[in-house]
Protein backbone atom coordinates (compact mmCIF):
# COMPACT_ATOMS: atom_id res chain seq x y z
CA UNK A 1 0.00 0.00 0.00
CA UNK A 2 2.77 2.46 0.94
CA UNK A 3 4.56 1.90 -2.41
CA UNK A 4 1.37 1.89 -4.46
CA UNK A 5 -0.11 5.17 -3.21
CA UNK A 6 2.70 7.51 -4.41
CA UNK A 7 2.66 5.92 -7.88
CA UNK A 8 -1.07 6.49 -8.22
CA UNK A 9 -0.80 10.07 -6.99
CA UNK A 10 2.13 10.98 -9.23
CA UNK A 11 0.67 9.28 -12.31
CA UNK A 12 -2.59 11.15 -11.85
CA UNK A 13 -0.65 14.37 -11.33
CA UNK A 14 1.17 14.02 -14.64
CA UNK A 15 -2.00 13.18 -16.55
CA UNK A 16 -3.82 16.20 -15.16
CA UNK A 17 -0.91 18.59 -15.61
CA UNK A 18 -0.39 17.48 -19.20
CA UNK A 19 -3.95 18.28 -20.32
CA UNK A 20 -5.35 21.21 -18.30
CA UNK A 21 -7.13 22.73 -21.28
CA UNK A 22 -8.97 19.50 -22.02
CA UNK A 23 -10.18 19.27 -18.44
CA UNK A 24 -11.35 22.87 -18.05
CA UNK A 25 -15.12 23.21 -18.15
CA UNK A 26 -17.90 24.38 -15.87
CA UNK A 27 -17.45 21.45 -13.48
CA UNK A 28 -13.74 20.54 -13.78
CA UNK A 29 -10.80 22.94 -13.79
CA UNK A 30 -7.04 22.38 -13.70
CA UNK A 31 -4.08 24.75 -13.51
CA UNK A 32 -0.51 23.48 -13.73
CA UNK A 33 2.30 24.74 -11.48
CA UNK A 34 5.96 23.93 -10.99
CA UNK A 35 9.35 25.02 -9.72
CA UNK A 36 13.02 24.39 -10.56
CA UNK A 37 15.85 25.27 -8.16
CA UNK A 38 19.44 24.78 -9.23
CA UNK A 39 21.90 25.56 -6.41
CA UNK A 40 25.64 25.67 -5.74
CA UNK A 41 27.74 26.16 -2.60
CA UNK A 42 31.38 26.98 -1.88
CA UNK A 43 32.81 26.64 1.63
CA UNK A 44 35.44 28.44 3.68
CA UNK A 45 36.40 25.75 6.23
CA UNK A 46 38.46 26.21 9.37
CA UNK A 47 40.68 23.50 10.88
CA UNK A 48 37.96 22.22 13.22
CA UNK A 49 35.39 19.62 12.29
CA UNK A 50 35.09 17.79 9.01
CA UNK A 51 35.69 20.03 6.01
CA UNK A 52 32.84 20.68 3.57
CA UNK A 53 33.35 20.22 -0.16
CA UNK A 54 31.98 22.47 -2.87
CA UNK A 55 28.96 21.16 -4.70
CA UNK A 56 25.91 21.87 -6.80
CA UNK A 57 22.52 20.22 -7.03
CA UNK A 58 19.10 20.31 -8.63
CA UNK A 59 17.38 20.93 -5.31
CA UNK A 60 13.77 21.07 -6.50
CA UNK A 61 11.92 19.95 -9.63
CA UNK A 62 8.27 20.19 -8.69
CA UNK A 63 5.26 19.64 -10.90
CA UNK A 64 1.73 20.17 -9.70
CA UNK A 65 -1.86 20.68 -10.72
CA UNK A 66 -4.71 22.27 -8.80
CA UNK A 67 -8.34 23.06 -9.49
CA UNK A 68 -11.89 21.98 -8.75
CA UNK A 69 -14.04 18.97 -9.54
CA UNK A 70 -17.75 19.66 -9.08
CA UNK A 71 -17.05 22.27 -6.41
CA UNK A 72 -14.43 20.24 -4.52
CA UNK A 73 -10.94 21.69 -4.63
CA UNK A 74 -7.87 19.52 -5.13
CA UNK A 75 -4.12 19.76 -5.45
CA UNK A 76 -1.57 17.16 -6.55
CA UNK A 77 2.12 17.96 -6.39
CA UNK A 78 5.37 15.97 -6.48
CA UNK A 79 9.12 16.65 -6.48
CA UNK A 80 11.17 14.84 -9.14
CA UNK A 81 14.61 16.18 -8.18
CA UNK A 82 15.81 13.13 -6.25
CA UNK A 83 16.37 9.48 -7.07
CA UNK A 84 12.63 8.88 -6.97
CA UNK A 85 9.55 11.14 -7.01
CA UNK A 86 8.35 12.40 -3.64
CA UNK A 87 4.75 13.47 -3.02
CA UNK A 88 4.19 16.97 -1.62
CA UNK A 89 0.65 18.40 -1.53
CA UNK A 90 -1.97 15.73 -2.26
CA UNK A 91 -5.29 16.89 -0.86
CA UNK A 92 -8.96 17.83 -1.28
CA UNK A 93 -10.56 21.04 -0.01
CA UNK A 94 -14.04 22.37 0.60
CA UNK A 95 -14.94 25.92 1.57
CA UNK A 96 -17.71 26.84 4.02
CA UNK A 97 -18.05 30.60 4.32
CA UNK A 98 -14.60 31.98 5.06
CA UNK A 99 -13.34 28.62 6.36
CA UNK A 100 -11.53 26.08 4.19
CA UNK A 101 -11.45 22.41 5.17
CA UNK A 102 -8.56 20.26 3.91
CA UNK A 103 -8.07 16.50 3.96
CA UNK A 104 -5.06 14.57 2.65
CA UNK A 105 -1.36 15.37 2.71
CA UNK A 106 -0.51 19.04 3.10
CA UNK A 107 2.05 21.31 4.75
CA UNK A 108 0.96 21.71 8.35
CA UNK A 109 0.36 25.07 10.01
CA UNK A 110 3.40 26.46 11.75
CA UNK A 111 5.39 29.70 11.80
CA UNK A 112 5.50 32.66 9.38
CA UNK A 113 8.77 31.43 7.86
CA UNK A 114 7.30 27.96 7.39
CA UNK A 115 4.01 29.17 5.87
CA UNK A 116 5.66 31.48 3.32
CA UNK A 117 6.60 29.52 0.18
CA UNK A 118 10.30 29.03 -0.51
CA UNK A 119 9.52 30.57 -3.91
CA UNK A 120 9.22 33.90 -2.10
CA UNK A 121 11.46 33.75 1.00
CA UNK A 122 14.40 36.19 0.68
CA UNK A 123 17.12 33.72 1.81
CA UNK A 124 18.05 30.40 0.23
CA UNK A 125 17.83 28.48 3.51
CA UNK A 126 14.96 28.76 5.95
CA UNK A 127 15.58 29.77 9.54
CA UNK A 128 17.11 27.33 12.04
CA UNK A 129 13.74 27.35 13.83
CA UNK A 130 11.91 25.93 10.81
CA UNK A 131 14.75 23.61 9.77
CA UNK A 132 14.66 21.86 13.14
CA UNK A 133 10.98 22.03 14.15
CA UNK A 134 8.96 22.56 10.95
CA UNK A 135 6.34 19.86 10.34
CA UNK A 136 6.44 19.76 6.52
CA UNK A 137 3.99 17.56 4.59
CA UNK A 138 1.89 15.13 6.64
CA UNK A 139 -1.40 13.26 6.32
CA UNK A 140 -4.26 14.84 8.21
CA UNK A 141 -7.37 17.00 8.42
CA UNK A 142 -7.14 20.77 8.72
CA UNK A 143 -9.13 23.99 8.68
CA UNK A 144 -8.14 27.59 8.12
CA UNK A 145 -9.97 30.88 7.94
CA UNK A 146 -9.90 34.61 8.58
CA UNK A 147 -12.13 37.38 9.87
CA UNK A 148 -11.48 41.13 10.13
CA UNK A 149 -7.69 40.91 10.16
CA UNK A 150 -7.52 37.75 12.28
CA UNK A 151 -6.21 34.59 10.58
CA UNK A 152 -6.33 31.14 12.11
CA UNK A 153 -5.61 27.53 11.22
CA UNK A 154 -5.52 24.15 12.90
CA UNK A 155 -5.09 20.47 12.08
CA UNK A 156 -4.95 16.95 13.42
CA UNK A 157 -2.39 14.88 11.57
CA UNK A 158 -0.27 11.76 11.55
CA UNK A 159 3.52 11.75 11.62
CA UNK A 160 3.30 9.57 8.52
CA UNK A 161 3.38 10.86 4.96
CA UNK A 162 2.65 9.20 1.63
CA UNK A 163 6.33 8.37 1.18
CA UNK A 164 7.41 7.76 4.80
CA UNK A 165 5.37 5.32 6.89
CA UNK A 166 8.02 4.57 9.54
CA UNK A 167 7.24 7.66 11.67
CA UNK A 168 4.54 6.66 14.15
CA UNK A 169 2.39 9.04 16.15
CA UNK A 170 -0.08 11.89 15.92
CA UNK A 171 -0.20 15.66 16.43
CA UNK A 172 -2.79 18.35 17.10
CA UNK A 173 -1.68 21.90 16.41
CA UNK A 174 -2.67 25.33 15.21
CA UNK A 175 -1.70 28.91 14.45
CA UNK A 176 -3.50 32.20 15.04
CA UNK A 177 -2.54 35.78 14.35
CA UNK A 178 -3.61 39.31 13.64
CA UNK A 179 -2.56 41.93 11.11
CA UNK A 180 -3.79 45.30 12.43
CA UNK A 181 -2.23 46.95 9.35
CA UNK A 182 -2.27 45.10 6.02
CA UNK A 183 -2.27 47.65 3.22
CA UNK A 184 0.35 47.43 0.41
CA UNK A 185 3.57 48.91 1.78
CA UNK A 186 2.17 49.19 5.30
CA UNK A 187 1.97 45.90 7.23
CA UNK A 188 2.15 44.92 10.88
CA UNK A 189 1.79 41.23 11.72
CA UNK A 190 1.65 39.16 14.93
CA UNK A 191 1.09 35.44 15.41
CA UNK A 192 1.52 32.43 17.68
CA UNK A 193 1.48 28.70 17.01
CA UNK A 194 1.63 25.54 19.07
CA UNK A 195 1.27 21.78 18.91
CA UNK A 196 0.99 18.74 21.14
CA UNK A 197 2.71 15.68 19.69
CA UNK A 198 2.78 11.99 20.63
CA UNK A 199 5.53 9.85 19.09
CA UNK A 200 4.96 6.10 19.45
CA UNK A 201 7.91 3.77 20.24
CA UNK A 202 10.57 5.81 18.37
CA UNK A 203 13.59 3.75 17.39
CA UNK A 204 11.81 0.42 18.01
CA UNK A 205 9.55 -1.93 16.00
CA UNK A 206 10.58 -0.30 12.72
CA UNK A 207 9.62 3.24 13.83
CA UNK A 208 11.99 6.10 13.09
CA UNK A 209 13.76 7.87 15.98
CA UNK A 210 12.35 11.16 17.25
CA UNK A 211 15.01 13.79 16.75
CA UNK A 212 15.68 17.38 15.82
CA UNK A 213 18.73 18.63 13.97
CA UNK A 214 19.82 21.67 12.01
CA UNK A 215 21.87 22.01 8.81
CA UNK A 216 24.26 24.68 10.04
CA UNK A 217 26.10 24.91 6.68
CA UNK A 218 23.07 24.65 4.41
CA UNK A 219 21.56 22.11 2.05
CA UNK A 220 24.86 21.21 0.35
CA UNK A 221 26.82 21.06 3.61
CA UNK A 222 27.12 17.31 4.02
CA UNK A 223 28.96 17.47 7.37
CA UNK A 224 27.22 20.46 8.92
CA UNK A 225 24.26 18.71 10.56
CA UNK A 226 24.06 19.36 14.29
CA UNK A 227 21.95 16.88 16.33
CA UNK A 228 19.93 18.81 18.93
CA UNK A 229 17.89 16.02 20.57
CA UNK A 230 17.61 12.32 19.76
CA UNK A 231 15.09 9.86 21.30
CA UNK A 232 15.32 6.23 20.12
CA UNK A 233 14.76 4.06 23.23
CA UNK A 234 11.30 2.84 22.15
CA UNK A 235 9.59 4.76 24.94
CA UNK A 236 6.76 7.05 23.76
CA UNK A 237 7.78 10.70 23.55
CA UNK A 238 5.50 13.66 24.20
CA UNK A 239 6.43 17.02 22.69
CA UNK A 240 5.04 20.50 23.30
CA UNK A 241 5.95 22.86 20.48
CA UNK A 242 5.44 26.66 20.46
CA UNK A 243 6.41 29.80 18.55
CA UNK A 244 5.84 33.56 18.52
CA UNK A 245 6.15 35.71 15.40
CA UNK A 246 6.03 39.32 14.29
CA UNK A 247 6.73 41.09 11.01
CA UNK A 248 6.28 44.41 9.29
CA UNK A 249 6.52 46.22 5.96
CA UNK A 250 7.19 49.91 5.42
CA UNK A 251 7.55 50.78 1.75
CA UNK A 252 10.59 48.91 0.35
CA UNK A 253 11.68 47.81 3.85
CA UNK A 254 10.49 44.65 5.59
CA UNK A 255 11.45 42.74 8.72
CA UNK A 256 10.39 39.63 10.60
CA UNK A 257 11.37 37.89 13.81
CA UNK A 258 10.37 34.62 15.42
CA UNK A 259 11.15 32.77 18.61
CA UNK A 260 10.06 29.23 19.39
CA UNK A 261 10.99 25.81 20.63
CA UNK A 262 9.91 22.40 21.81
CA UNK A 263 10.06 20.39 25.04
CA UNK A 264 10.51 16.60 24.90
CA UNK A 265 9.76 13.96 27.56
CA UNK A 266 9.77 10.16 27.36
CA UNK A 267 9.39 9.58 31.11
CA UNK A 268 13.12 9.06 31.66
CA UNK A 269 14.81 11.56 29.40
CA UNK A 270 13.99 15.17 28.72
CA UNK A 271 15.02 17.48 25.95
CA UNK A 272 14.54 21.06 24.85
CA UNK A 273 15.12 23.03 21.65
CA UNK A 274 15.01 26.83 21.59
CA UNK A 275 15.52 28.92 18.46
CA UNK A 276 15.02 32.41 17.14
CA UNK A 277 15.97 34.74 14.31
CA UNK A 278 15.77 38.37 13.22
CA UNK A 279 15.62 39.20 9.51
CA UNK A 280 15.43 42.40 7.49
CA UNK A 281 15.27 43.16 3.77
CA UNK A 282 15.32 46.20 1.48
CA UNK A 283 14.15 46.37 -2.13
CA UNK A 284 16.54 48.75 -3.85
CA UNK A 285 14.17 49.22 -6.81
CA UNK A 286 11.31 50.42 -4.56
CA UNK A 287 8.91 47.47 -4.62
CA UNK A 288 7.10 46.60 -1.41
CA UNK A 289 7.03 43.05 -0.07
CA UNK A 290 3.58 41.55 -0.82
CA UNK A 291 1.61 40.21 2.15
CA UNK A 292 -1.47 37.95 2.30
CA UNK A 293 -3.51 39.00 5.36
CA UNK A 294 -5.94 36.07 4.97
CA UNK A 295 -3.15 33.50 5.32
CA UNK A 296 -0.79 35.53 7.48
CA UNK A 297 2.21 35.12 5.15
CA UNK A 298 4.36 36.82 2.54
CA UNK A 299 3.68 36.03 -1.14
CA UNK A 300 5.04 36.56 -4.65
CA UNK A 301 6.83 39.76 -5.68
CA UNK A 302 6.11 41.15 -9.15
CA UNK A 303 8.84 43.61 -10.28
CA UNK A 304 7.65 47.08 -11.29
CA UNK A 305 10.17 47.63 -14.10
CA UNK A 306 11.35 45.72 -17.15
CA UNK A 307 14.83 45.33 -15.64
CA UNK A 308 13.47 43.44 -12.63
CA UNK A 309 13.74 44.06 -8.89
CA UNK A 310 16.77 43.99 -6.60
CA UNK A 311 16.71 43.05 -2.92
CA UNK A 312 19.22 43.01 -0.06
CA UNK A 313 18.62 40.78 2.98
CA UNK A 314 20.31 40.09 6.32
CA UNK A 315 19.46 37.58 9.07
CA UNK A 316 20.81 36.43 12.42
CA UNK A 317 19.95 32.86 13.50
CA UNK A 318 20.52 31.03 16.77
CA UNK A 319 19.43 27.62 18.07
CA UNK A 320 20.20 25.55 21.17
CA UNK A 321 19.46 21.90 21.91
CA UNK A 322 19.72 20.17 25.31
CA UNK A 323 19.02 16.58 26.39
CA UNK A 324 19.36 15.01 29.86
CA UNK A 325 20.01 13.04 32.06
CA UNK A 326 20.96 9.82 30.19
CA UNK A 327 22.40 11.74 27.22
CA UNK A 328 24.21 14.85 28.34
CA UNK A 329 23.84 17.13 25.34
CA UNK A 330 24.01 20.93 25.15
CA UNK A 331 24.84 22.30 21.71
CA UNK A 332 24.37 25.61 19.92
CA UNK A 333 24.48 26.83 16.34
CA UNK A 334 24.40 30.44 15.23
CA UNK A 335 24.79 32.15 11.88
CA UNK A 336 24.86 35.52 10.15
CA UNK A 337 23.52 35.60 6.59
CA UNK A 338 23.65 38.45 4.06
CA UNK A 339 22.32 38.11 0.55
CA UNK A 340 21.26 39.77 -2.67
CA UNK A 341 18.37 38.73 -4.92
CA UNK A 342 17.50 39.71 -8.47
CA UNK A 343 13.87 39.15 -9.49
CA UNK A 344 14.30 39.08 -13.26
CA UNK A 345 10.55 38.68 -13.65
CA UNK A 346 7.58 37.45 -11.66
CA UNK A 347 8.69 33.86 -12.23
CA UNK A 348 12.50 34.00 -12.40
CA UNK A 349 14.89 34.82 -9.56
CA UNK A 350 18.65 34.63 -8.97
CA UNK A 351 19.89 34.48 -5.34
CA UNK A 352 23.33 34.78 -3.73
CA UNK A 353 23.91 34.37 0.04
CA UNK A 354 26.95 34.46 2.31
CA UNK A 355 26.52 32.71 5.68
CA UNK A 356 28.99 32.70 8.56
CA UNK A 357 28.06 29.74 10.81
CA UNK A 358 29.37 28.36 14.10
CA UNK A 359 28.57 25.19 16.04
CA UNK A 360 29.46 24.86 19.72
CA UNK A 361 29.42 22.17 22.39
CA UNK A 362 28.35 24.13 25.46
CA UNK A 363 29.14 21.27 27.89
CA UNK A 364 32.76 21.21 26.77
CA UNK A 365 32.88 24.95 26.23
CA UNK A 366 34.43 24.71 22.77
CA UNK A 367 33.64 25.59 19.17
CA UNK A 368 33.09 22.50 17.03
CA UNK A 369 33.19 24.24 13.68
CA UNK A 370 33.33 27.67 12.04
CA UNK A 371 32.40 27.64 8.35
CA UNK A 372 31.63 30.30 5.78
CA UNK A 373 29.23 29.39 2.97
CA UNK A 374 28.74 31.13 -0.37
CA UNK A 375 25.50 29.73 -1.84
CA UNK A 376 23.56 30.59 -4.97
CA UNK A 377 20.29 29.61 -6.58
CA UNK A 378 18.75 29.98 -10.04
CA UNK A 379 15.00 29.68 -9.60
CA UNK A 380 12.09 29.29 -12.02
CA UNK A 381 8.53 28.87 -10.79
CA UNK A 382 5.08 29.16 -12.32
Amino acid sequence: MANFTPRVSITGLLLLAATPAALANADITATASGRLYYEFARFDNDARGQAERRGDDLRAAWLGVAGKVHGIGYKLEADFAGHRPVARDVYLTHKIGNTQLTIGQFKQFYTLDDRSSSNHTPTIERSYLVQSLGTAYRLGIGAQGNHEGVFWSGSVFSLESIDVWQAKGHVIGGRIGHAPWSQPGHVLHFGVSGAREHHSHPGADGALPTRAQVRATGHLGRNGKLPLVDFRSGRAVSINRYSFETAGVSGPWSWQAEYGGARYNDGQQRGEVQAGYLQGSWRLTGETRPYDAKGGRFVQLDPDGDSGAWELVARYDRINGRQWPAQHRDVTAEAWTVGVNWYASKNVRLMLDWTDSRRRDELLGRTLDHTGVLAGRAQLHF
